[in-house]
């Protein structure tokens, strides 16, 4: 959908290349970094440890604001009207899908995710 109308919205160069750009590789660093310290196979909802070092000392989840930020960052830099209603849907989707996932993480970890939820923010 990014390719679509690519342009079409005047968005100063800046805003595309600078800040659209920058956020889809910060955006891919933060991912790719929280999928080494969790592992592919923990990313993708088996079995693991809990983790609350590194990246998610700070948030609970890092990917997640980092996968939003990717593509708020194609949304830019692509000034393509026909991709902010799919970015938006995607933001959204991984904005609420915390919400679901933390009842999986309580009845998998129990208490020692408790304190971490009190502890640590969901987001930034």
């Amino acid at each position: 959908m990014a390719l679509l109308e690519w342009g079409e919205l005047d968005f100063p160069w800046i805003i595309r290349w600078g800040l659209g750009l920058c956020l889809i590789v910060l955006g891919n660093a933060v991912v790719w970094s929280g999928v080494m310290q969790l592992g592919m196979a923990a990313t993708s909802g088996d079995e693991g440890v809990l983790r609350t070092r590194g990246l998610y000392r700070f948030s609970r989840n890092p990917q997640y604001v980092a996968d939003m930020a990717i593509l708020i960052g194609i949304g830019l830099l692509s000034a393509s009207i026909l991709a902010w209603p799919v970015i938006i849907t995607g933001v959204t989707a991984l904005a609420l899908a915390p919400f679901a996932e933390e009842r999986w993480l309580i009845d998998r970890y129990g208490d020692p995710y408790r304190g971490y939820l009190r502890t640590t923010r969901r987001f930034l």
